[in-house]
């Protein structure tokens, strides 16, 4: 047998691409080796801006030549940074390499050994990491989960009328609308987007062990923690003055958390979603072309909605691994978040897959009215709760004089299966007001909805 050519080994470089694709421009080896070109090229600003060491401030061309560094990064600086690694077995020393280089074909030499001074690795890391991670969040992520909620919005409006059975415990109970159902969710969904907006991303920029102690021997006269504030604040980060050699990734624990908490409200709409199609609630929409069995050709399968739960569940495994592992770092400085942390992209890949899948699967779907008028109507028996609730308020009120309408009720009701003819002959003999009576004998499982039509209003519009 021959072997194959190089093949994506994780199918969301292979099979997925497309659909995840927008997070490798941030996420990716090249993304983070762009972020930290920009990092190494932004402090040389800075420090020629303040005249540091002796140095003079760039002319606005020259700035604008090393900006192109990072803002004009290009499959020759991946190859280029690739080579230099090879030998260097360092992924920063091969960027501070890389920056050093072009500093002589941009004739600014003279600068070289400005580059990465002060610096240790992690200070350049952490800060690619924020930017990369940021970025990512805010440009892909947070749309695509955006757009999910807008549907589910529409959706909760759409429907916000349409009674349907619930079903606690899977048995049938008070009934709702299918917009108030989904409009819980979005709610739920909208909470956690508002946790997410609010992440600090935060970094350090301060030695190697977090002491600025090379910073004062190099120039004791130096304000370094203002500088380290500023120039961290200049990225459009939040500082961090306490650390060790790494910045400390609680913000990274607190935004996975947040991440794998959205992932799994998203679940349990998945899983709702699939069993009200289940149940008929709601119709699929055929795909023209698609195929939902390979042997039963009536069939169309809630793939969007399987797919989606498994790529959640594997995001938050891989983010909640994240997030626990990322807050420990041996002493001063340990790597185990070197490898951890090249895999952000995979937990937030599987997250933004499942996204695309049900944004896609809710787009696929209908609403089957008559299903839910069916269901409503073979289940008459809900209505127990109305009628026990009606005559405790009137045993209150000195309307009546029944003595405990619970049980009453659920002798009448429990286990059994009754319909409107059996519900109106037991009303009329009850001893309770005539207006109570009168809204009872009116009542139907489709019109107990309670104030669930109005409760959609309070889901803010996408």
């Amino acid at each position: 047998m021959t072997s194959l050519p190089p093949q994506p080994l994780s199918p969301l470089d292979g099979r997925y691409k497309a659909s995840v694709q927008p997070l490798g421009e941030y996420l990716s080896e090249a993304g983070l080796n762009r972020a930290r070109v920009q990092v190494e090229v932004e402090w040389l600003i800075y420090l020629t801006d303040h005249s540091m060491f002796g140095s003079s401030p760039l002319e606005a061309a020259q700035k604008e030549s090393l900006r192109a560094l990072y803002t004009e990064f290009s499959q020759a600086d991946i190859d280029w940074l690739a080579e230099k690694e090879a030998v260097t077995r360092h992924d920063v020393k091969a960027v501070e390499y890389l920056v050093r280089h072009r500093l002589d074909e941009l004739g600014l030499a003279s600068i070289a050994e400005l580059t990465h001074i002060a610096c240790t690795s992690e200070d350049i890391n952490n800060l690619s990491y924020a930017l990369t991670v940021s970025l990512a969040v805010r440009e892909v992520w947070l749309p695509a989960y955006r757009g999910v909620i807008a549907e589910l919005t529409r959706q909760a409006q759409a429907f916000r009328a349409d009674a349907m059975l619930s079903r606690t415990h899977g048995q049938p109970a008070t009934p709702t609308t299918m917009g108030r159902e989904l409009a819980v969710t979005a709610w739920r969904l909208r909470r956690i987007e508002t946790q997410i907006e609010g992440t600090e991303y935060l970094g350090k920029f301060s030695g190697a062990t977090g002491t600025f102690a090379a910073h004062v021997a190099a120039d004791p006269e130096a304000s370094w923690t203002t500088i380290s504030q500023e120039f961290v604040e200049s990225l459009g980060l939040t500082w961090n003055p306490l650390t060790t050699q790494i910045e400390s990734h609680d913000w990274q624990a607190e935004l996975y958390n947040r991440v794998s908490h959205a992932n799994r409200v998203l679940h349990n709409l998945a899983t709702d979603i699939w069993t009200y199609i289940s149940i008929g609630y709601f119709r699929q929409i055929p795909v023209a072309g698609a195929t939902g069995s390979s042997t039963m050709p009536h069939k169309i399968n809630p793939i969007r909605f399987e797919n989606a739960e498994a790529n959640l569940e594997l995001s938050s495994a891989l983010l909640d691994s994240l997030a626990a592992t990322l807050v420990t770092s041996r002493l001063q400085r340990d790597l185990t978040d070197s490898t951890t942390q090249r895999n952000i992209g995979v937990g937030l890949g599987h997250s933004l897959l499942a996204l695309d899948n049900l944004a896609r699967g809710l787009r696929e779907i209908d609403l089957d009215r008559d299903a839910l008028a069916y269901d409503l109507d073979h289940n008459w028996e809900v209505l127990a709760e109305a009628i026990q609730t009606v005559i405790r308020a009137e045993v209150v009120a000195g309307r009546s004089s029944i003595d405990d309408p619970y049980a009453m009720l659920k002798d009448l009701t429990r286990g059994k299966r009754i319909g409107r003819d059996d519900l109106v002959a037991f009303v009329e003999k009850l001893d309770i007001g005539d207006a109570a009576k009168a809204r009872l004998v009116a009542l139907t499982p489709a019109t107990y909805v309670g104030l669930a039509d109005e409760l959609v209003d309070r889901l803010p519009q996408a």
